[in-house]
């Protein structure tokens, strides 16, 4: 025989035809059933009043939660995620803080929760670790390094060519510039340079890559087409930095603003270059001014920003040095002379201006301003190009040249 199968209302159902047969008491059929005299009564009168129905179990949820979050916040957490479909939750959140901060905001995993409901995460690929890259050592304040790069081109709907140049403030991330450039090339990048350093005044170091219109494989890392623009960026007191060949991470700050860029302005790309010009536009207020950055404590980088007091008024002066230092003017063929023999150093800095020193071993270092272009060595008549690319820090146990003026007349 087998096992005959029940449920809880076919049980209450049962209870309930014991109690209206009035065969029993009441507190005998609730011992027989396994229940309390109070349960028994709930159930009876539930039974009495809708039926059959009121024997079901209900629910136990509550009917009102004290942390409800409301349509009204609900809706401006979606809002400003449809407006920026690249804001994740913790950047919405600190930007409905900072709009409203009186008002009880939902916590970060809330809204989160809230996005993927309705349909507007986009879940990314899992990246394999990748090391740290170098820290910005003395970057400090506002103004201590600025970063530039070109972004990488992209072809617009009509099919322009469009080459983003972006220039960026390392320490409170502000965005000083981003335009598009007709060419890669120093002609075209230093009007927009110098309209940047009118505008804000002058960084301590200038960061940049080493590629071309920065850099390249003469010495120092300075060619015809790189020279045009370092040579001015030093003539103007500012100290070129460049990162290793290879190493993109110490330009992290700038990498990572390039991603938000194409992500934001360029996915897909405008239908003209005039259109794209605008998203640019539009772009840079928003980054500055509107979007939060958890570097930052979720501060916008205009809060953290502020001109430089070392004004650019135009003057190009050529690089002082140590009074230890000899100073040859470079020939046009690219030679200078030194004990007698003529060394090649560069033949684009013609006519500028480099310092020698010579050291107890008789190493003759070369340098243009911060920029050690290499090293003569004993019996040699060749310039050796140094190791890592002829930064000013390679020589760091020399007399220190004097700073450029607060502002230059």
């Amino acid at each position: 025989m087998g096992w005959k199968e029940t449920c809880a209302v076919d049980e209450r159902m049962r209870f309930v035809l014991a109690i209206e047969a009035g065969d029993e008491p009441v507190a005998a059929v609730c011992r027989r059933f396994g229940v309390s005299r109070k349960s028994g009564y709930k159930w009876l009168e539930r039974y009495r009043s809708e039926g059959l129905a009121g024997l079901a179990d209900r629910s136990r949820a509550p009917r009102h939660h004290a942390c409800a979050v409301s349509a009204e916040a609900i809706e401006r957490c979606l809002s400003v995620r449809r407006a920026h479909p690249t804001w994740g939750p913790l950047k919405v959140r600190a930007f409905l803080v900072r709009q409203a901060p009186a008002l009880v905001w939902p916590a970060a995993s809330t809204i989160g929760a809230l996005f993927d409901r309705e349909g507007l995460t986009v879940k990314r690929r899992l990246r394999r670790r990748v090391p740290p890259g170098a820290p910005f050592g003395a970057c400090a304040s506002a103004n201590d390094t600025w970063c530039m790069d070109f972004k990488g081109w992209f072809v617009t709907g009509d099919g322009t060519r469009c080459e983003p140049w972006t220039l960026q403030d390392a320490h409170s991330r502000y965005l000083l510039r981003c335009q598009a450039l007709p060419r890669t090339d120093g002609a075209h990048v230093w009007p927009v340079l110098e309209a940047a350093f009118r505008e804000f005044g002058l960084p301590l170091r200038l960061r940049s890559d080493n590629g071309a219109p920065f850099a390249s494989g003469g010495a120092g890392g300075l060619s015809r087409l790189s020279i045009k623009i370092m040579i001015k960026i030093i003539k103007a007191g500012v100290t070129p930095e460049r990162i290793r060949p290879g190493k993109p991470q110490q330009n992290g700050r700038l990498e990572r603003l390039h991603l938000t860029l194409l992500q934001d302005t360029a996915s897909p790309p405008a239908g003209t270059l005039r259109d794209q010009l605008e998203r640019f536009r539009a772009f840079r207020r928003t980054y500055n001014e509107e979007r939060p950055h958890q570097a930052l404590a979720d501060a916008t980088p205009a809060e953290h920003f502020a001109a430089s007091p070392r004004r650019r008024v135009g003057v190009l002066r050529e690089p002082e040095y140590p009074a230890a230092d000899a100073v040859r003017r470079v020939r046009s063929n690219g030679e200078i002379k030194w004990g007698g023999r003529l060394v090649y150093v560069n033949e684009a800095l013609a006519g500028e201006p480099v310092g020698l020193f010579e050291d107890e071993d008789g190493r003759v270092e070369v340098i243009f301003g911060p920029v050690l272009l290499g090293v003569i060595t004993p019996g040699d008549d060749r310039l050796k190009r140094p190791k890592r690319c002829g930064l000013v820090d390679d020589a760091a146990r020399r007399p220190q040249s004097p700073q450029p003026p607060q502002s230059q007349q």
